[in-house]
């Protein structure tokens, strides 16, 4: 599964700190070996959109994807309000 990031994404997981950076390594690893159906991810779309989904690092942060023809594009990292502007 091919992995790419955008800017807006690269720029939010460098101001993140080092242990939610480290969880974010293990969700991701998570997503890719369970093909989306790992019960601790948490995965959700995002409503009012049709290929935007949520993904749960811990209880305050997440990030979001879409699937994209081999992989998926991750969009943003970031604590909860992120979702109000995916």
């Amino acid at each position: 599964m091919r992995i790419t990031r955008s800017p807006r994404f690269d720029r939010a997981y460098r101001k993140l700190p080092a242990d939610v950076r480290k969880i974010f390594g293990e969700k991701i690893r998570l997503l890719v070996n369970s093909r989306f159906t790992h019960p601790s991810l948490r995965i959700k779309k995002i409503k009012g959109t049709s290929f935007i989904w949520e993904v749960s690092i811990d209880m305050n942060h997440r990030f979001t994807f879409e699937k994209i023809e081999g992989g998926i594009k991750l969009r943003v990292i970031g604590t909860h309000k992120i979702i109000e502007n995916p």
